[in-house]
């Protein structure tokens, strides 16, 4: 499974981002080779307008089954994402990439 995390930092120790739009980074991480990648979101942190779908086209070109994030994507990004099959988690604001991750295997956070 291919997941990314909304996330302030490039490690595991980073804290999530509550933000889907204008997120710091996207953490991704596939379960079945390990593999482990960070992308920078920054230069959306000024854009007017269109930051949600700037982020979402990163997103989709990662390819994941589950976005982890703070509080979900906001208007133009949310109708875009709710046309794919991927799956999006919130409630994982106040934790790190590492507990997010672990709260989302544990069943804890809400499917958005």
């Amino acid at each position: 499974m291919k997941i990314v995390i909304t996330s302030k930092g490039d490690s595991w120790d980073s804290l999530v981002d509550p933000r889907f739009g204008r997120t710091d980074f996207l953490f991704f991480y596939n379960e079945e080779s390990k593999e482990e990648k960070v992308i920078d979101n920054t230069e959306v942190q000024n854009a007017a307008h269109g930051a949600g779908p700037q982020t979402a086209k990163k997103l989709f070109d990662l390819e994941p089954d589950i976005l982890i994030t703070g509080n979900g994507p906001g208007g133009n990004a949310s109708d875009v994402i709710e046309k794919s099959e991927l799956k999006v988690y919130v409630g994982a604001g106040e934790m790190t990439v590492k507990e997010a991750y672990d709260a989302f295997k544990n069943g804890s956070l809400t499917l958005a």
